[in-house]
C-alpha cells in the first residue's frame, strides 16, 4: 500500500507542482506525520522532493525533474495520450486517471481534441457500449432482446468479441449461441441488455469484419438511379459518395448507387419526402409509388 501511495504522491506533485501535507493526508486518508515519512522515503529513493516552510510553502519537486521516459519517443507519447483520449471520449471513465498519470510522466498537457456523443434526438446507447466493453474484456456472455428490420423480436445470448463503428452506427460483433456462428448486432436494436456472470473461453476465431449490408437482410445490392431536388443537397452529400453524384443545371442531383433492397431501402427513399424520384429500376419506382399512395390515403 505504501508503494502505491508513494507513486501517487509523485504523480500529484508532477501535476500540481506544489501541494501541502494537509492536502495529501486528506487525499490518501492518512495522518500528516505519515505523509512526512513518505516524503523522507521518496528522498532516500533519490526523488528530488523537498518541503518549503512558511506562507505559500508546501511539498515540491525540483522543477527539472521528470520520470524516466526515454523508452518512448515524443511521437509515441502523443499517440498513447491520444489513444486514451479516444477511450475516455466513449465513456471509458476509468481511463481518466491513467491519462493524468501519463500526461504528468511525459510532461505533456492534455488536449481534449475528441468527443463522441452516442445519443441522437431521442435515445442513447452509451450505457450499452460501456457494458459490452466490460463483457468483451472480461469474456462474459451477454444476453438481450433483439429486433430485426421487420420488428421481429428474438432473445439472444452472445460471446461478444468486438465493438464496431461503421456506416454511422455502432455494432457488437460476437459468437451467437442461438445461431452457433459469428453475428453482428446493431446497438440501437438491442433491448434489455444483461451482462451475465457466465464466462466464455476464446474460440480462437479471427475477428473478420463483416459486410454491413448483409446484417439486416441477405439480398443482393440493386443499382438505383435517383433524382434528388436541391432542397435535400445536405443529405445528398451526407449519404452518397462524391463519385455517385452528378449535379444538374437546375440544381438537382442525379445519384447512382448500389444499395440492398428491403424495408430499410424503401424507408430511406421515403425519408426524402417529395424531394426525390426513383428513375430506375422501374420495379422499385412502382413500390415507392404504391407506398406513397398508402401514406396519402391515411390523410384523406
Amino acid at each position: 500500500m505504501q508503494i502505491n501511495r508513494l507513486l501517487e504522491i509523485v504523480y500529484v506533485l508532477l501535476n500540481k507542482k506544489l501541494v501541502t501535507a494537509n492536502e495529501l493526508s486528506r487525499q490518501f486518508g492518512v495522518s500528516q506525520r505519515t505523509i512526512y515519512r513518505d516524503i523522507d522515503a521518496l528522498s532516500l529513493a533519490g526523488i528530488p522532493v523537498y518541503c518549503e516552510r512558511g506562507k505559500g510553502g508546501g511539498i515540491k519537486l525540483l522543477p527539472e525533474f521528470v520520470l524516466n521516459k526515454s523508452i518512448l519517443s515524443e511521437q509515441e507519447q502523443h499517440e498513447i495520450l491520444s489513444a486514451l483520449q479516444v477511450l475516455s471520449s466513449v465513456k471509458a471513465s476509468e481511463t481518466n486517471q491513467v491519462q493524468q498519470k501519463l500526461s504528468a510522466l511525459f510532461n505533456k498537457k492534455l488536449v481534449n481534441w475528441l468527443k463522441v456523443d452516442f445519443s441522437n434526438w431521442s435515445f442513447s446507447r452509451a450505457d450499452y457500449f460501456t457494458e459490452l466493453k466490460t463483457a468483451i474484456l472480461e469474456q462474459r456472455i451477454a444476453e438481450f432482446d433483439y429486433y430485426s428490420t421487420r420488428g421481429e423480436k428474438t432473445h439472444r445470448s452472445i460471446e461478444p468479441v468486438q465493438l464496431l463503428f461503421k456506416s454511422k452506427t455502432w455494432y457488437v460483433n460476437g459468437f451467437c449461441l442461438n445461431r452457433q456462428e459469428m453475428r453482428l448486432f446493431r446497438l440501437s436494436r438491442i433491448k434489455k441488455l444483461k451482462i451475465t456472470r457466465k464466462n466464455f473461453s476464446d474460440r480462437g476465431q479471427l475477428i473478420i469484419e463483416p459486410d454491413i449490408n448483409s446484417i439486416d437482410n441477405r439480398n443482393l445490392n440493386i443499382n438505383l438511379k435517383l433524382k434528388i431536388e436541391p432542397e435535400m443537397s445536405y443529405l445528398v452529400f451526407d449519404e452518397f459518395s462524391e463519385e455517385a453524384i452528378e449535379k444538374q443545371t437546375d440544381g438537382s442531383f442525379i445519384v447512382s448507387a448500389a444499395l440492398p433492397e428491403g424495408d430499410w431501402l424503401y424507408g430511406f427513399i421515403l425519408s426524402f419526402g417529395e424531394h426525390i424520384e426513383v428513375l430506375k429500376p422501374a420495379r422499385i419506382r412502382k413500390i415507392i409509388k404504391n407506398k406513397a399512395k398508402k401514406i396519402y390515403k391515411k390523410y384523406l
